[in-house]
């Protein structure tokens, strides 16, 4: 878990959800951030924002439809870890789910026109990510080597 904040402010609270996508090999999926939107050029693990009234896992079930067309159900994402971090205009809070399980072919060119490629849990180091998901890879390479 990661915490970074200077203190209370007015900055709004962003709830996303991500997945760590896992294949037979243990490699994980990462994304890459489109370079017009924040933080764009950026790895990240895929998922998406929680809509008002969502759940988390729905969310990320809706955002994997809609980014690598795969269908994903609730029950087989794990909860596996969660940041929180302070961007200068929005805290962050995203919660990290497993899954192993999934129907579809990932395509390295998701439909939101971003890279994604299968790397091994100790390559994500190698990889420039969001200051939120950089915490999580610590995790992943513990939970690798386990």
């Amino acid at each position: 878990m990661q915490t970074s904040d200077s203190g209370p402010s007015s900055r709004r609270l962003l709830l996303v959800a991500a997945a760590a996508l896992i294949d037979s090999s243990g490699r994980v999926l990462i994304t890459q951030r489109p370079d017009h939107k924040q933080l764009g050029g950026l790895w990240e693990f895929p998922g998406g924002k929680v809509e008002l009234g969502e759940a988390p896992e729905h969310a990320l079930v809706r955002e994997l439809k809609e980014e690598l067309d795969l269908t994903v159900e609730p029950d087989a994402l794990d909860p596996f870890a969660f940041a929180s971090h302070a961007y200068p205009d929005f805290h962050l809070l995203m919660p990290l789910y497993v899954a192993t399980k999934w129907r579809g072919v990932i395509k390295l060119e998701p439909n939101s026109a971003q890279a994604a490629k299968w790397v091994e849990p100790r390559e994500l180091r190698d990889h420039q990510m969001p200051p939120a998901d950089v915490v999580l890879v610590d995790r992943l390479i513990e939970r690798s080597a386990a």
